[in-house]
């Protein structure tokens, strides 16, 4: 991985998520949602804690990566302060959906300011689609982060530690990826985490991984749980 102990790199994210359609405080009939529990394998927050914002805006179209992240950077410089924005698909049922995550926003009021800035720099909204209710989808996310080294094959996210990324042996689809995961979690003992499918692509190579959430991403807490990922695939 080169002498530095710290890569960046772009980060593919597949993950579950329970979504709503939000109405209020967005773009008048764009399709907004709010993840209702964007970490549901990791339950450390008390009840007094505020939930994470995580808002999707559903987009017109696929637009390219570099579009989003230049749309980004500008809308960042004109609010003068920095909010993780990342391109993504939705996958509901048979219903494939483009979208930007949105987090580090500090209040739902901001989502329609954000909308209508990137409606400035030319990124189109999907208009006059209703989904009610609870939705189950499947969401892939792809977003540059700055990795730190910290053991073979572990990594934290050098700007949210609460974040890492274990190295597994190959390559799992989503639905073997959550078998394997519930494996991993039935034989384990120690503080709970939150984990998602990932990969990041470094030196040449894709480095296939788990993303883990836990406020204990020690190392020694980190390499136990990829040995049993490691253990548990086949």
């Amino acid at each position: 991985m080169g002498n530095s102990n710290k890569i960046e790199v772009f980060v593919n994210l597949t993950k579950g998520d329970t979504v709503v359609a939000i109405d209020e405080k967005v773009l008048p009939g764009s399709l907004v949602f709010d993840s209702l529990n964007p970490f549901p394998g990791y339950y450390h927050e008390t009840p007094t804690n505020p939930r994470p914002i995580y808002i999707y805006l559903v987009l017109a179209r696929q637009y390219p990566l570099e579009h989003i992240i230049r749309a980004t950077q500008n809308i960042e410089k004109e609010f003068q302060w920095n909010f993780d924005a990342g391109k993504g698909y939705m996958t509901i049922g048979s219903e494939f959906l483009n979208v930007i995550r949105l987090r580090h926003i500090p209040e739902l009021d901001m989502v329609v300011k954000i909308q209508e800035a990137y409606l400035k720099q030319g990124i189109q909204f999907l208009m006059n689609k209703k989904l009610k209710g609870k939705i189950e989808a499947i969401v892939k996310i792809v977003k540059f982060l700055v990795l730190e080294n910290i053991g073979e094959g572990i990594y934290l996210n050098a700007e949210d530690p609460t974040f890492a990324y274990i190295e597994i042996p190959r390559y799992l689809h989503q639905e073997a990826f959550v078998k394997v995961t519930m494996d991993v979690k039935y034989n384990w003992d120690g503080h709970e985490f939150d984990a998602a499918r990932s990969s990041f692509y470094s030196n040449g190579k894709l480095y296939e991984t788990v993303r883990i959430r836990s406020d204990q991403v020690e190392l020694e807490y980190l390499t136990k749980i990829k040995k049993l990922y490691a253990e548990k695939i086949r």
